[in-house]
């Protein structure tokens, strides 16, 4: 696959923390190639490098050594100023402590990325109102975090990572606050954005959400130790979270 063809690709990646006899490489020579419209699954033990690796991939960190390329562009190696831009049009996040402004409605939360982006106040209350439709929470759009569920807040948080229709979504542990229905609702949005060509990669301990996925790929002391393709497995993967929830 070449690097237009892929939504994330990154070739070499390392990044290391601390020093001397304390360093420890929490990413350590990983390659990986996602393509337009793949849902990609991140599993686990804790400290094994995933969340780093989510971070990498969307600029949030730079890395020590390798490339990261995202919607065809090269990232590690953007000025700041360029890499916020990009993040802005090209990347959503999804983070499981949801970061929601705790003063702003549903529907601010929402239209805040797009502002920051230079779109319009009318544009991105359009957007927001499309998309707060969208996660089925329209009658809440003024309602403040707290004064929504853990799952509601969620979909909250879905539906800001979506404003400004990036190529790629970058998930959490999206569901690790939620419970079964809640998760559920979010699950089903993941599929219907990723039948529209959107690309998700999710970082999670839940099998069931990996199940979902397209693929899944497993980390072990920052390197990939299996890299399994679940091709249509995703509706098994809802049916039987369907099946918990009854």
């Amino acid at each position: 696959m070449n690097v237009s063809s892929a939504a994330v690709r990154v070739c070499g990646l390392v990044k290391t923390h601390g020093q001397g006899q304390s360093r420890v490489r929490a990413v350590d020579e990983v390659d990986l190639e996602v393509p337009q419209g793949q849902m990609l699954a991140v599993m686990g033990p804790s400290g094994c490098g995933k969340s780093t690796l989510l971070h990498l991939l969307g600029g949030l960190e730079r890395p020590t050594g390798g490339e990261v390329w995202v919607a065809g562009r090269r990232i590690d190696t953007l000025s700041e100023r360029a890499l916020a831009r990009l993040r802005r049009q090209s990347v959503g996040y999804i983070f499981q402590a949801f970061h929601l402004v705790e003063e702003l409605s549903a529907a601010e939360n929402v239209e805040l990325p797009a502002l920051l982006a230079g779109r319009s106040r009318r544009q991105a209350r359009r957007r927001a109102s499309l998309l707060l439709e969208r996660v089925g929470l329209a009658a809440r759009a003024r309602h403040l975090p707290s004064q929504l569920s853990g799952g509601q807040r969620q979909r909250v948080a879905v539906a800001r990572a979506l404003v400004n229709d990036p190529l790629v979504v970058l998930a959490d542990e999206p569901t690790g606050n939620l419970g079964t229905a809640a998760t559920l609702d979010v699950l089903r949005i993941f599929e219907e954005l990723r039948s529209t060509g959107q690309t998700f990669v999710i970082v999670t301990h839940d099998e069931r959400v990996a199940a979902t996925a397209d693929r899944l790929v497993s980390m072990r002391d920052g390197m990939f130790v299996d890299d399994t393709r679940l091709s249509g497995s995703h509706t098994r993967g809802l049916g039987g979270l369907i099946g918990l929830e009854g």
